[in-house]
């Protein structure tokens, strides 16, 4: 939920206001955009949910986003629905993430041992996906798109990693979910929050697919959820990328370990 700063009467006489509610965001507004589509005759809808999306979450984000699916999904049947994983890239909000929160904290949280798994997919990779999409629409119509990386990974594993890339040598510490959400309320108030509680709820559960590409495969024509693989998408792992902007994260920058350069 982002956040902007308003007046108020007394010390420190101004506070942080929500703009949109994960309900808002995830919910209200798609549903209202789907009602209008179907009103006004739109041939196509693709809706971007998440891999996280679950009934059961305790985590509002994953929570929100699966309602908001179903609440598309009933004012526009057809519309196709695309859910990736976390994604990566120069601007992503889990690689980057251990490595701002390295510079910046004084240590790196990890919750519940860092053992809840996650699959990462290339941002670019997703867009190539809803290219696909836009290209030939009929075909997706009323169908699931689930985008997701080629491995999947713990978050301790992540963390190792970004810092063999990036040379950070951070404490890492583990901390049990409730304690976390109690620990990063503080840095939540900010503005723009590195982890806010929800999101230890979130890096508590998995957040991969709930099936395995063979399985996917293995669907019937009629029920399957289609995936990069349908798409004609090759699908670019992490270490293909990563390093392209993650050295800049280390002390003296990319050439900081090439002797002649310092």
């Amino acid at each position: 939920e982002t956040k902007h700063l308003i007046e108020k009467e007394g010390f420190p006489y101004f506070d942080y206001t929500e703009n949109y509610k994960f309900q808002e965001a995830n919910v209200d507004f798609p549903k209202v955009l789907a009602e209008l589509c179907t009103e006004m005759q739109v041939d196509n809808l693709i809706h971007v949910s998440s891999m996280s999306a679950n009934a059961d979450s305790k985590c509002d984000w994953s929570r929100t986003k699966f309602e908001g699916e179903m609440a598309v999904r009933e004012a526009y049947p057809w519309a196709t629905i695309v859910r990736p994983t976390q994604m990566f890239g120069p601007e992503d909000k889990i690689l980057n993430w251990f490595a701002l929160v390295a510079a910046r904290l004084p240590f790196v949280p990890v919750f519940e041992g860092g053992e809840a798994l996650t699959q990462p997919v290339y941002a670019v990779n997703v867009a190539d996906a809803i290219q696909k999409i836009v290209d030939d629409p009929e075909s997706f119509e009323g169908r699931t798109v689930d985008c997701f990386g080629p491995q999947d990974y713990s978050y301790n594993e992540l963390a190792k990693f970004v810092y063999d890339i990036t040379g950070q040598e951070p404490t890492m510490v583990d901390l049990p979910r409730d304690v976390g959400k109690q620990v990063v309320k503080p840095i939540s108030m900010m503005g723009s929050p590195l982890i806010t509680p929800d999101l230890v709820d979130m890096w508590c559960e998995d957040f991969i697919p709930s099936m395995t590409q063979e399985e996917y495969d293995a669907q019937p024509s009629s029920e399957k959820n289609f995936t990069l693989k349908d798409l004609g998408v090759n699908v670019v792992p992490m270490e293909k990328v990563a390093f392209s902007y993650l050295h800049r994260f280390r002390d003296g920058g990319h050439f900081s370990l090439e002797k002649g350069y310092h």
